[in-house]
């Protein structure tokens, strides 16, 4: 379906990644500029494979790059375990009538990929994508995937410009990428289209009480203006178009969501308050058949 030769009649091996990460420490994979100068790749196990066509062109102001911190946090076991697989475990408990495998899953957001192995090894999908609009976070999710054996696609583009076909994917994976987009509701319209019908959005994220917070204040970088509460993303999931059943949405409220990184419960015993702001939302949305 997306086949190299027809976009530029020839292949070229390249390092993983823009001409920018020439230099990266990534295996090496393959290159196909076949819409104006926009990259994608394709990486599985070791073996070659058609690549996906590279997005349109996007401005640089519907992402806010993160700060220093924030990537090296994404490499921690706190991330890696008590963000991410907290969270996955959690939405593969909230999935109505859960199947043993899903045919096309795509990671929006998919960053330094560490979700990719765990995407594959809990959805068993015919194909996996991952999509992220920064090269240097795809260099390394293709390192990731190389790793594990894993078979991913990987697109360098906005999730609200992503280049797949309409009602290509059974599943999208959404998870604490939301918060760093300013096309939001374009993004969710994108998803929409993307899905096929009954497809599935698996969606995790901090809600405004969190990104706002201090500590996220001090260390991170993100769009202030476009944070919301749980109630508003709720709504602008189900304004979209997306089903939500209440039986599909899940209000962790972790550890290191907390204003005090849960240190008054763990070391004094002290109860959070039933009626609180949330800080996480974990839901599965389901496009209308």
């Amino acid at each position: 379906m997306f086949s190299a030769k027809d976009a530029s009649g020839r292949r070229a091996r390249v390092k993983l990644g823009a001409r920018r990460l020439r230099n990266s420490a990534v295996a090496k994979g393959r290159l196909l500029n076949c819409r104006a100068r926009f990259p994608c790749y394709w990486i599985e196990g070791g073996e070659e494979n058609e690549q996906i066509p590279g997005p349109r062109p996007v401005s640089a102001t519907l992402h806010v790059e993160e700060t220093a911190f924030g990537k090296w946090f994404l490499k921690t076991e706190t991330w890696r375990v008590h963000v991410l697989e907290r969270a996955m475990a959690d939405l593969v408990r909230l999935i109505p009538e859960r199947q043993a495998s899903y045919g096309v899953v795509v990671d929006v957001g998919c960053g330094s990929g560490y979700s990719l192995p765990k995407l594959a090894q809990r959805f068993a999908p015919r194909e996996l994508v991952g999509v992220d609009i920064d090269p240097q976070m795809l260099a390394l999710a293709g390192a990731e995937a190389r790793a594990a054996g894993v078979g991913v696609r990987l697109a360098e583009a906005s999730s609200s410009r992503m280049p797949l076909p309409d009602g290509y994917a059974d599943l999208l994976f959404c998870h604490q990428t939301f918060h760093h987009l300013v096309e939001q509701e374009e993004a969710l319209a994108e998803f929409l289209r993307v899905l096929k019908p009954g497809g599935l959005l698996l969606f995790a994220e901090s809600t405004r009480r969190y990104i706002h917070s201090w500590i996220i204040r001090a260390l991170f970088r993100h769009p202030m203006e476009v944070q919301r509460t749980a109630p508003e993303y709720l709504q602008m999931l189900r304004s979209a178009g997306f089903v939500v059943p209440e039986a599909s949405i899940s209000y962790p409220y972790l550890w290191w969501s907390r204003g005090d990184l849960g240190i008054l419960e763990r070391w004094f015993g002290v109860q959070p308050p039933k009626e609180r702001e949330e800080t996480l939302l974990n839901l599965v949305a389901v496009k209308p058949a």
